[in-house]
């Protein structure tokens, strides 16, 4: 477990300004409430509105008439209920599959799986309606809402601690209550007389005193969550109380973390009577304070386009009342990027990973970086690099002359390969232990000359 390291979370929280440019543009307005953006492997963002509507924004930036979903007769919407999340099964281009997130018309947690219309892909077959799973709620705030599915294929859900002040249930720290959690379901399959089942490496299996479904614990409202593909991590974006707002981020793969709550509000002390040990705890990898007009974080997503050079990498979030919008980087910096006037509520990903941003007043944004890659950009006609964009391995060629080394850097001047004595024209490297992104790659001759050519890995 990590351990609470205040040098380190003074570095955290501490705000530091560098050259990347991030701006945001708008794409479409005139929704209502729109509090996710989900893409289903294809050119659309759907688009989901909090009183209980989807609908779809296509790549023209036109909407559809009609929406792809209306249930808004069985959602119980305003504060902080309302339809508040949308996953594609992984295999939605077969099955038709989806997953929403609503509370319902008694004000609890729902989730159901939809099927798309067999014969109009912009629709969905609200006949198809098969309830997955039902959570009380006892008060009206702290609902959670986000759903994504990992990289395992199972349904992960964000659940809060059940809301009013301070979790005075003490349900994030109940392993036998599902609030306060994060939940993760195996929804290809049914057991125990539920319409899923449990993952045979859920954490507490077995245990009598919690719950199969849950996979980490101590969380007080996990708005937003996501998870990078590239690095098999999750980020988990955890309202705080009166305090601090955090950011945890960790491996996906690290089962039955106690992320705190309501033992800590972040890296602060919350309530920790009857609470266990910090050593067993696992504190965020960055905080900010609530002051000025601060009031909740927005978890977002990692950067992985291909448009944008100088974001790549970056891990996006924002406050919902501030307007800020800030970045982490590979290292833990957070870089606020200013106040770019918006209530901030969702991040979301189009099939190319480039990065939407909603405003619950009912816009739609698209977040753009300061430096538009081009595979043409700084071209050196003495290097040839193939493929260019590369996956695995690189064909590395000097035209005129010998390589004696092989240097790649990433976008901050960091070398993440080396290669020296190469004596020859023409080299082949292996980079598959490199991330997606956007690298440097030089050259340097047999003759002392530099050459520098723009690599992109997939």
């Amino acid at each position: 477990m990590k351990k609470l390291s205040l040098t380190l979370l003074l570095i955290l929280i501490s705000f530091i300004s560098f050259s990347q440019i991030v701006e945001v543009e708008l794409v479409k307005n005139g929704f209502s409430s729109p509090v996710d953006i989900q893409n289903a492997g294809d050119s659309r963002l759907f688009i989901v509105e909090q009183g209980g509507r989807i609908k779809i924004l296509n790549d023209d930036a036109t909407v559809n008439a009609t929406p792809f979903l209306d249930i808004s007769s069985i959602v119980s919407s305003g504060s902080e209920q309302g339809l508040l999340g949308l996953a594609f099964h992984p295999d939605y281009a077969n099955n038709g599959y989806f997953f929403v997130n609503y509370t319902n018309n008694s004000g609890d947690t729902q989730i159901t799986r939809y099927t798309v219309d067999g014969t109009d892909p912009n629709l969905a077959d609200l006949a198809s309606a098969l309830p997955i799973l039902t959570v009380d709620q006892p008060y009206s705030n702290h609902n959670g809402g986000c759903l994504q599915f990992g990289l395992d294929g199972f349904l992960y859900i964000g659940m809060g601690d059940g809301g009013n002040g301070g979790d005075p249930d003490d349900n994030a720290q109940n392993l036998m209550e599902m609030l306060g959690k994060m939940l993760r379901l195996d929804i290809d399959n049914t057991s125990n007389g539920n319409n899923y089942a449990i993952p045979a490496d859920n954490p507490f299996i077995g245990d009598p005193n919690a719950l199969d479904e849950i996979w980490a614990y101590g969380l007080r409202n996990p708005w937003r969550f996501s998870f990078d593909e590239t690095t098999n991590e999750i980020w988990i974006g955890d309202v705080g109380q009166n305090q601090m707002e955090e950011i945890n981020n960790e491996l996906s793969t690290q089962a039955g973390l106690n992320y705190g709550w309501r033992c800590y509000e972040g890296s602060l002390p919350y309530d920790t009577s009857g609470c266990p040990n910090s050593s067993e705890l696992t504190f965020p990898l960055a905080t900010y304070l609530l002051t000025g007009s601060n009031c909740a974080v927005t978890g977002g997503y990692v950067y992985r386009g291909t448009v944008y050079s100088d974001i790549q990498d970056l891990y996006f979030f924002a406050d919902v009342c501030a307007g800020t919008i800030s970045t982490i980087d590979t290292d833990g910096n957070v870089i606020n990027h200013g106040n770019f006037g918006g209530t901030w509520v969702s991040f979301g990903a189009d099939i190319n990973k480039e990065l939407y941003i909603s405003n619950l007043n009912g816009s739609i944004h698209k977040i753009k970086g300061g430096e538009i890659f081009n595979i043409t950009d700084n071209k050196n006609n003495n290097i040839s690099l193939i493929p260019n964009p590369a996956s695995d391995s690189l064909q590395i060629s000097l035209s005129n002359n010998i390589i004696n080394n092989i240097i790649i850097y990433d976008l901050k001047g960091a070398i993440v390969f080396s290669k020296n004595n190469v004596s020859s024209s023409n080299k082949r490297i292996v980079i598959s232990s490199l991330k997606s992104g956007v690298y440097l790659v030089k050259i340097i001759s047999e003759n002392g000359k530099s050459f520098v050519q723009k690599l992109v890995k997939k």
